[in-house]
């Protein structure tokens, strides 16, 4: 480490009851470079940047700003310093229009003809035009991501942290973010960068520290290395593959019928003459950018939210009426995209979250009393099937790294021998190793005869796994595609809603 570096690490540490989150953690940042963070779930990636930014405070190590001592207390003092970071899940009042979201993120806002005028200036020197009269509840995800960094564009970052920056956006929407962060690191902002996209890392990162189990591990020039073989440092061994093996397909297993449905929120989107087909051993693919109507989907699919009309059959038997519980008994189950608060209770433990969907297909209860030593075999199962990494089901929900609790709760599911199953970003904040566990998973299940229904915004995931493609789009579906061919110019204008232009895509791309 020299003087030349913007930000300097050495001996990093901090510890939790039972876990070292980091254990001497070291690297070093230069101006204008963009530096890639990677690791596993739980490999001490989230403790370090909120080191960084003030939110957590380290028991011991110190950091360097700019050559100067940097240990700031709060996020307050980090951004005073130089240092700034767009987190995963967007911080946005919905009611609230662009420029006063702004301002709220601000320690002493200007007025706000003034601030607006700033907005305009900042997002169109940059790539990223966003009116700021414009209310943060009609924003796409991907605008919404632009307020967020023009937020913290507003502040002259020497460094910006981006933790999972494209988890939300349409391939032409990381095209322009990629053009935007190229923009400041030739303006000399560094950019602390987290993904586990692998191929955007290759793509964008000048340098990479990969971190296993709190510990530094090793470093690299990630355009040196391919996709496989990063994730080989992170797990420490041989990455495991997708093996996607040839399958037939069986009757329809679920049908939709011209469903329609009002939004569920002041915000979101309705359902508008929504129509598929799911055969037994096939997995449907069905992306697009949030917010176009996949909670929707899925809670009308899985019971949540029953249809008054006859427009779900579930193995040819009508189920528009019925809740979650009835269409658990026939076969279809579900996994919502929110782990905490939807798929599990974050205060119980993780035999006490088999409850929640397992009593109906599996034998937890007796004569109506909860069973909790077959619960807790469930658990023990889920656990050891899908290497939730975790001391035991005693352990509370939110005490599970997020990649380990999607491994529990996609495990909960697929272990109940579903005949339909839905999962919403099955993968979404997974590291490579657990999303190639999960995606296997499914595949496995549909092999076996079940229909399966993944809704991703990880295009390159959707490509790796389904058979057929639709686009959500404002409520909308398209109507299926074969993976097998589908470009991803294609596949980025079915999901801004051009379904009509995919054909002349695919002729131009063909001449």
């Amino acid at each position: 480490m020299t003087g030349t570096m913007l930000l300097e690490i050495e001996g990093l540490r901090k510890a939790y009851p039972g876990v070292v989150a980091n254990d001497n953690v070291g690297f070093a940042i230069a101006p204008g470079e963009v530096h890639a963070l990677l690791g596993e779930n739980g490999a001490g990636k989230s403790t370090l940047v909120k080191m960084i930014y003030g939110l957590v405070k380290p028991d011991a190590g110190t950091m360097r700003l700019m050559g100067a001592a940097y240990e700031p207390a709060e996020p307050r003092a980090a951004r005073a310093a130089g240092v700034a970071m767009v987190f995963q899940h967007f911080s946005l009042f919905e009611a609230l229009n662009v420029a006063e979201n702004v301002a709220l993120g601000m320690e002493n806002p200007p007025p706000m003809r003034d601030l607006a005028r700033r907005i305009r200036e900042i997002s169109n020197t940059y790539g990223l035009p966003l009116d700021p009269d414009r209310t943060v509840g009609d924003l796409s995800a991907g605008e919404r991501q632009r307020v967020e960094i023009i937020r913290c564009l507003l502040q002259d970052p020497k460094l910006l942290i981006m933790d999972e920056p494209t988890s939300v956006l349409t391939p032409q929407e990381v095209e322009i973010l990629f053009h935007t962060l190229r923009k400041l690191s030739a303006e000399g902002t560094a950019i602390l960068y987290i993904s586990h996209k692998l191929e955007e890392i290759r793509a964008l990162c000048d340098s990479a520290t990969i971190l296993r189990g709190g510990k530094v591990v090793g470093h690299c020039t990630p355009r040196e290395k391919t996709a496989r073989e990063l994730a080989e440092m992170m797990v420490g061994g041989e990455f495991a593959m997708t093996d996607r093996a040839g399958r037939s397909f069986g009757n329809p297993v679920l049908v939709v019928k011209d469903l329609n449905l009002p939004p569920m929120s002041q915000f979101g989107p309705s359902l508008k003459g929504i129509n598929l087909t799911l055969r037994a051993g096939e997995v449907l693919g069905i992306g697009g950018v949030a917010g176009n109507g996949q909670e929707e989907l899925l809670a009308t699919l899985s019971g949540e939210r029953p249809s008054e009309d006859e427009t779900v059959v579930i193995k040819g038997q009508e189920a528009s009426r019925l809740g979650p519980n009835e269409r658990r008994a026939m076969g279809l189950l579900s996994a919502p995209e929110e782990r905490l608060g939807h798929a599990a209770v974050p205060a119980m433990s993780l035999t006490e979250n088999t409850l929640l969907t397992g009593t109906i297909r599996r034998p937890l209860m007796k004569k109506g009393f909860i069973d909790m030593g077959a619960a807790k075999g469930f658990a023990e199962e889920i656990i050891k099937a899908f290497d939730v990494r975790t001391p035991g089901p005693h352990v509370a929900a939110r005490a599970l790294s997020g990649g380990n609790l999607q491994k529990y709760v996609i495990g909960r599911e697929v272990l109940q021998a579903p005949d339909v199953l839905i999962v919403n970003q099955p993968t979404w904040g997974v590291d490579a190793a657990a999303a190639a566990s999960i995606r296997q998973a499914l595949l496995d299940l549909a092999s076996k005869g079940a229909g399966v229904i993944v809704i991703s915004q990880d295009l390159d995931e959707l490509m790796e796994i389904a058979d057929n493609f639709c686009a959500l789009y404002e409520g909308r579906l398209s109507p299926p595609r074969p993976t097998e061919g589908l470009t991803i110019d294609e596949i980025g204008l079915m999901l801004g809603g051009a379904h009509g232009m995919t054909d002349v895509v695919a002729e131009e791309a063909a001449s």
